[in-house]
């Protein structure tokens, strides 16, 4: 339980989509101008990275690694190396939600399907969605649960961020922005801001480990010291006899 609740708010803010890596920043700056439309494909990216990076982990972990057809299919199967089809099928995992997705926001939402316009189906290519399954199979992540757990976390980081910026969007409207600076200019400038505070929580699950390695390179000097004082005064013991 605690993997899970250190994987989520690690992946949400310390491991951001967009402040850490900076993956999606297409997307990022082109529909942020307003709330709403953030809000719509920000749903859309969590949905995406929800289904995804469980689907791939399967796939990593029954066909695509080193041996893993030999666990179902058989021993005559354990030398096949499929690893090399990693991005193309992962991709075209992530082209079917995409697409399932944007038949249903049509269906339901013809005004926030016209907002998003082409980004919408852009987000089968958006380097966050593929970052999302190719940092699952960089780590290692054991478990499906934990896959979840990471495409969820995951896609709400990217959520955030992009809401975060489209607000501060609608209110810089009414500032008295410098003219080389409208437009992408504050914003690159504001996400840099953003992304360093965002930094500050990368002490908020590594403050223990920190402190215990501090402790314990405090200690081992004192040991040896002694050990070494210690050995003096044998050898001091030795020569007097």
């Amino acid at each position: 339980m605690l993997e899970h609740v250190e994987l989520f708010f690690k992946s949400i803010f310390i491991d951001n989509m967009v402040f850490a890596t900076f993956l999606g920043m297409c997307s990022y700056l082109a529909v942020s101008k307003k709330v709403t439309t953030a809000v719509g494909l920000g749903a859309a990216v969590i949905f995406v990275l929800a289904v995804t990076v469980p689907a791939n982990w399967f796939l990593d972990q029954y066909i695509l690694r080193d041996g893993a057809l030999g666990t179902w299919l058989g021993p005559e199967y354990a030398d096949y190396d499929l690893s090399f089809l990693s991005f193309i099928l992962f991709i075209a995992t992530i082209a079917t939600m995409v697409q399932l997705v944007e038949i249903v926001v049509e269906k339901f939402s013809p005004s926030l399907y016209n907002s998003l316009g082409i980004f919408l189906p852009l987000i089968a290519v958006n380097c966050a969605i593929l970052g999302g399954s190719l940092f699952m199979q960089s780590r290692d992540i054991q478990t499906a649960g934990l896959a979840l757990n990471y495409g969820i976390s995951s896609g709400i980081g990217w959520f955030l961020a992009i809401v975060a910026i489209a607000a501060i969007r609608e209110k810089i409207r009414y500032s008295n922005v410098p003219a080389p600076l409208r437009g992408l200019g504050i914003t690159f400038i504001i996400t840099g801001l953003m992304a360093i505070g965002f930094m500050s929580f990368g002490g908020m699950l590594t403050g223990g480990d920190e402190e215990e390695e501090t402790t314990a390179a405090a200690v081992i000097p004192v040991d040896t010291e002694e050990a070494t004082t210690a050995q003096l005064v044998e050898n001091t013991n030795e020569k007097e006899k």
